[in-house]
């Protein structure tokens, strides 16, 4: 869920090439609906800064919901503040910042379901 449409619009067809099959969602309520809909949900793309709310409080509430052994969620930000950084991972979520690449993207997506190992730092 993203709040920028272009990103959506972009990243869609291109995640969607690559065998995933994606729900955009722009706000927060679009989000929920989308998980009670899809409770089979296999990830999710979150970014922290949407227009009805905080996603780092939407990654809290469903952390409590269904608990650390639970959807992976990838945040894509362009958020810079380390202690909200911090709180994302602390939630168990991979970070990408903004700008990335899509390939930078789909190598973190698939760190995030397991199919690859991530690099050594």
């Amino acid at each position: 869920m993203d709040d920028e449409p272009h990103i959506g619009i972009v990243l869609r067809p291109y995640l969607e090439q690559l065998g995933y099959r994606v729900s955009v969602a722009r706000t927060l309520d679009e989000a929920r609906s989308a998980l009670r809909a899809n409770p089979g949900t296999d990830g999710l793309l979150l970014d922290l800064h949407l227009p009805d709310g905080s996603g780092l409080d939407f990654l809290r509430d469903l952390r409590k919901q269904h608990g650390t052994a639970r959807l992976p969620v990838l945040v894509l930000t362009a958020e810079g503040e380390d202690r909200i950084l911090r709180e994302a991972r602390r939630l168990g979520a991979g970070l990408v910042t903004k700008p990335f690449s899509p390939t930078k993207l789909s190598q973190r997506i698939a760190i995030m379901f397991g199919d690859v190992e991530p690099e050594a730092s």
